[in-house]
């Protein structure tokens, strides 16, 4: 596995989960928030829309740019570890999310691991840089 790839499966995640959320953002909202807090209007459609416009755009960004070793390792851990609290609270502290929204977990476990895989592969690539 080369540096490259990982960098492609590090933005499939972000462009997959975003283009759900910006193609069918009431099934997105009725999936993954319980029914008690669901709102169901087209405002909440369009804010649900636009994360997802966002996430295409940061796959897009991952897709086109050249990372470094750093790159990965950063990406890797500030694009993961606020989330893990983000699921983590609102899943049990403040119940807010359904089960659903563990794709959105494992979306975020698999960033944290091709960040951190990336790092150490794309080091070998380029020892120096």
């Amino acid at each position: 596995m080369t540096s490259a790839t990982l960098q492609r499966i590090l933005a499939a995640i972000f462009i997959i989960l975003g283009t759900w959320c910006m193609l069918l953002p009431r099934m997105v909202e009725q999936l993954t928030i319980r029914p008690e807090h669901q709102v169901l209007t087209p405002a909440s459609s369009v804010f649900i829309a636009c994360f997802g416009a966002q996430a295409v755009l940061c796959g897009a960004i991952i897709w086109f740019s050249k990372f470094t070793p750093k790159t990965f390792l950063v990406f890797g851990l500030l694009g993961s570890v606020p989330f893990f609290a983000f699921n983590w609270y609102f899943y049990f502290v403040q119940p807010i999310f359904t089960k659903w929204m563990l794709l959105d977990l494992a979306g975020n476990v698999g960033i944290l691991l091709v960040g951190l895989i990336g790092y150490r592969i794309s080091k070998r690539e380029h020892p120096l840089g």
